[in-house]
């Protein structure tokens, strides 16, 4: 019986969990199969039924019998990558990409959306490193909220901006890397400690 609706399963046929009852779903399942197939349509798994099904599949697994779903893949971040970015622990940011990706000895964890400065206060390019932490800070030179900042280069900093959260990429930053991901930079700064390594390049 399991078999049956495995294989029933394989095709599309049978939706529901394998199990050892032949009841009113499985008898649906293999008379759609034999109506498909012009056989008489009678939801008993003859010897036609059978070795055109046996025909159309493979032997099931023993999960498939056990109803044990594969565990899907990770997914596979896709990262703008900087040769200074695959050793330590580094927030691998990309001004052409526009995209904060913290890696740990070259293995990209999670990326989220950042957002630079202008042409007139632009972001420093470079390999820096955090130097200080501050979880809730307001600037001194332009009196905006910069929670979670993690500096890196003088008065600029990796931290949440509500400006680009509401306004996106119409606006720009003093300098800062600017992120718009609230739970992100939460979780980011909690993850980074001091002397870690950030990159910020084309």
């Amino acid at each position: 019986m399991r078999e049956l609706q495995a294989r029933l399963r394989q095709i599309g046929w049978f939706d529901a969990d394998v199990t050892d009852y032949y009841g009113a779903r499985t008898t649906a399942a293999v008379e759609g199969f034999q109506a498909k197939r012009g056989y008489p349509v009678t939801g008993i798994v003859d010897t036609r039924t059978w070795d055109r099904l046996l025909a159309m599949t493979r032997p099931p697994t023993r999960d498939e019998l056990d109803n044990v779903r594969p565990t899907p893949a990770p997914t596979r971040l896709t990262w703008d990558v900087d040769q200074r970015c695959l050793t330590g622990r580094v927030m691998c940011i990309s001004k052409e990409t526009r995209m904060l990706t913290w890696v740990i000895d070259g293995v990209p964890q999670y990326q989220f959306d950042v957002r630079f400065g202008s042409y007139e206060l632009p972001t420093r390019e470079g390999t820096f490193f955090v130097y200080k932490k501050m979880e809730y800070v307001v600037s001194n030179l332009y009196h905006t909220p910069m929670p979670y900042s993690m500096f890196f280069s003088g008065g600029q900093a990796v931290h949440y901006s509500s400006n680009f959260a509401r306004l996106g990429y119409s606006g720009a930053s003093h300098g800062c890397i600017n992120v718009r991901d609230w739970n992100g930079i939460q979780r980011l700064y909690d993850d980074s400690r001091i002397g870690d390594k950030v990159v910020v390049h084309w």
